[in-house]
């Protein structure tokens, strides 16, 4: 009996920078690659790719919560609660994944960022 053959990210990451070298706006390549980066440790390569992609789609809700997860990640706190506000005032509303996120544990006792969740919060 075989077993399925290992996941190996470094394979993703030489496919994708290789699309994204031939294509720097595939919007979905640029957020593939800063999920693979992050996920690998490459925090700063992550940080980098969430920039570029809030410039492709400055709307896109989703991407401002990642760019502030990398921006947490790298210790940069007000930068992170900047991009989590963004992130809200374009409609992220995932209260249960942002009170868990690994990635923002740097802000979880940040009057703020518990400001921010309380906005999410239903009034009762």
């Amino acid at each position: 009996m075989s077993r399925p053959p290992k996941h190996d990210p470094q394979f993703e990451i030489e496919f994708y920078e290789a699309v994204h070298r031939r294509c720097p706006g595939y919007v979905d390549v640029v957020g593939l690659l800063g999920g693979l980066y992050t996920r690998t440790g490459r925090i700063a390569d992550g940080l980098k790719m969430d920039r570029k992609l809030v410039r492709l789609e400055p709307d896109n809700a989703t991407a401002h919560y990642n760019l502030a997860c990398s921006l947490a990640l790298c210790k940069k706190r007000p930068d992170a609660l900047r991009s989590l506000r963004k992130a809200l005032s374009l409609g992220y509303d995932d209260l249960d994944w942002m009170e868990q996120d690994p990635d923002l544990e740097i802000l979880k006792n940040d009057p703020e960022f518990q400001r921010l969740l309380g906005q999410l919060k239903p009034q009762s």
